[in-house]
């Protein structure tokens, strides 16, 4: 029987564990990349390892997230990243360099080679042939560190796409299309792999931007194959000595398979709160724009900048409409700026805004009250653009485009002949604002600011966890719900005590005092329980307010992985009688607890008594021997240190 692509991958990088779907595996990593918003903590969780050097065959930092510095905090937290990773072997991509995805892409992927972020939007390098997976930084750091990434063998989902895009239909709405399809929660637990005649049609960035939002299917990564349009584009990028070619065996099989027609495809939207509220542009068409922001890690490349520079040359911005753009690298915006893009965008009335996150991630450009903002971001949670009353729509950068000109959602076939840009055959290549760590870093001083604070540390696991239910949530509660992302709270990141109060206040502002009046207790979830971004501060915020255990209906897999990590019980109700039976304040607790997460690992229940109404109900722990001890010793950290 053949293999896929990841599984060729994966074989070549397993280092415990069997290939089958649902067992745990681990694997060697090769690269890892991090953000200053998840990095400042991923470097202090590195340096508590206490390994002097990173062990893998790359590993960069990023400034791109926290980009605003309206006080010291976020450079500080710069200063710190840049002096820990020149101590410890770490390329550093300094403040403009760009976006993390966008320039991993562009200057250190790999095909092949297996790469681990500390950001949810990691699987964009499976655009270039890797097997890239987001994951909680302090799996990061022990990545760094040498140690195995462990993850549950995933199962394999074929996406076949077939013939050519045209009308206006671009890699965004590909992977709309298949949001659409499977929904926020239907990639949980997958690979989702690209084949077909279509991919050949498809450039490397086109590529990125669908495995890229790939992360909002839930999915473990997607990838695509590295053929000779991967080599076209290193070779641009004069990076051609490390293309290798990759494709999924003839007689590989998959679990599920999806046939995309890209022929028949036409610019889709997704409407708020949810990237999968996915319907054809006319349906939304004549809805009145008051912003556009065009750029993030889904749609910041030269591709998607020059067809824009293209539709908005010789017009205007409308009166009401607010157009920022952000090139995602300083390779972007430079030969932007070499071929007269950028003055076209300029002179259209576009805001051009620095190499960074931005407005993806509330950092900045947060639109007016009730707006309407079209964004080629590939998140629209509520509130996550810093605007709780705005609605925020996911569209292409050419449909954002043709709205900046004309004020309202407008099906861009209404506004004549779509685009046609080339890509160069060589890029405008230099890394000069990448720090490369000197090999003698012993007398290199690690500069810590004063927003920077101990992160919380778990205690092994008693006998008995009890406490009350503090809250109880829907479905699909995002880490945004769980510990906003706003301008005001990014700079806080390394500061887990002050974020800490801000811990699920979008869905109850009481939350954090109700959990410090009665030290700690539960969280009672719905459905794909914190399901977006890979930020372990969903775990730490919590931990620090003394959450024992998160029992919900489901979990989405980094968060799933961060609360064992962190040494808070992820337990699933057996009956979604029982969680539409508890109330709040309910007083729980988990008789025998040591004992009974033991005997998890064998499948079995871990039993949960509601003392207030005298009730007892079961709960699925899915766990591994290794997760185990993990959630024993009170998280990852505890358990590496007892396992030296």
């Amino acid at each position: 029987m053949g293999m896929t692509i990841s599984q060729k991958i994966i074989k070549n990088h397993l280092l415990s564990g069997e290939m089958i779907p649902g067992e745990e595996i681990s694997i060697r990593i090769d690269q890892t990349l991090t953000q200053d918003s998840t990095g400042t903590m991923a470097y202090l969780q590195f340096e508590a390892i206490g390994v002097d050097r990173v062990k893998t065959k790359l590993s960069v930092a990023y400034i791109d997230h926290n980009m605003l510095q309206s006080g010291f905090e976020n450079a500080d937290d710069h200063k710190y990243i840049q002096t820990v990773t020149a101590k410890h072997g770490i390329r550093f991509s300094r403040p403009g360099n760009g976006v993390c995805h966008q320039v991993h892409v562009e200057r250190f992927g790999v095909p092949g080679q297996t790469l681990l972020g500390s950001d949810s939007h990691t699987p964009t390098c499976g655009g270039i042939g890797m097997l890239a997976i987001g994951a909680g930084g302090l799996d990061v750091a022990v990545a760094m560190g040498g140690g195995p990434y462990y993850i549950t063998m995933p199962k394999m989902v074929r996406v076949t796409l077939r013939n050519r895009l045209g009308n206006w239909a671009t890699a965004k709405d590909i992977i709309l299309e298949v949001l659409r399809r499977m929904t926020v929660k239907g990639g949980v637990g997958k690979i989702i792999e690209y084949s077909g005649d279509g991919v050949s049609t498809l450039s490397v960035p086109e590529r990125a931007t669908i495995t890229n939002m790939g992360a909002e299917l839930g999915a473990t990564t997607s990838v695509f194959p590295s053929d000779d349009v991967t080599r076209d584009f290193l070779k641009a990028q004069k990076r051609e000595d490390v293309w290798t070619e990759l494709k999924a065996d003839d007689d590989a099989v998959y679990d599920e398979e999806i046939v995309i027609d890209l022929a028949e495809l036409r610019p889709l939207i997704a409407k708020p709160h949810m990237p999968d509220q996915v319907v054809p542009i006319a349906e939304v068409a004549g809805l009145k724009v008051d912003q556009c922001c065009i750029g993030s890690c889904t749609n910041s490349s030269l591709y998607d900048m020059l067809k824009v520079a293209a539709i908005l040359k010789g017009h205007t911005v409308a009166p009401d409409v607010s157009l920022v753009i952000a090139p995602g690298s300083k390779q972007v915006l430079n030969m932007l700026a070499e071929n007269g893009a950028l003055a076209d965008m300029i002179a259209a009335g576009a805001r051009i805004i620095e190499c960074g996150c931005g407005p993806c991630i509330g950092m900045g450009q947060s639109p007016k009250t009730n707006a309407v903002s079209l964004r080629t971001n590939n998140r629209n949670f509520y509130g996550r653009s810093g605007t709780k009353s705005a609605s925020i729509y996911l569209v292409s950068p050419e449909v954002a485009a043709v709205a900046a000109i004309t004020g309202v959602v407008t099906d861009p076939a209404d506004f004549g002949e779509p685009p046609v840009v080339e890509m160069p055959d060589s890029f405008l290549v230099s890394d000069n604002m990448v720090i490369i760590p000197s090999e003698k870093s012993s007398d290199i001083e690690v500069v810590r600011g004063p927003n920077i604070k101990p992160f919380p540390m778990n205690h092994a696991l008693g006998d008995t966890v009890e406490g009350k239910v503090l809250i109880k949530l829907e479905d699909n509660i995002t880490t945004d719900h769980i510990m906003p992302s706003n301008s005001k709270l990014l700079p806080y990141r390394s500061n887990v005590p002050y974020l800490a109060d801000y811990c699920l206040t979008p869905c109850d502002e009481e939350f954090p005092a109700r959990a410090k009046a009665n030290n700690g207790g539960f969280i009672i979830g719905g459905e794909n329980y914190g399901q977006g971004s890979s930020r372990e501060h969903a775990a730490l915020a919590p931990l620090q307010l003394g959450i024992k255990g998160v029992i919900s209906l489901s979990f989405a897999r980094i968060h799933m992985a961060n609360l064992i990590n962190n040494g808070i019980l992820p337990l699933v109700f057996a009956q979604k009688e029982d969680y539409d039976r508890l109330g709040m304040l309910d007083e729980l607790v988990v008789e025998n607890a040591a004992d009974q997460v033991r005997a998890a690992v064998n499948g079995k229940n871990v039993t949960v008594t509601d003392k207030t109404q005298g009730f007892s109900f079961e709960t699925v722990l899915n766990i591994s021997e290794r997760q185990c001890g993990m959630l024993l010793a009170g998280g990852l950290l505890n358990y590496t240190r007892e396992n030296a």
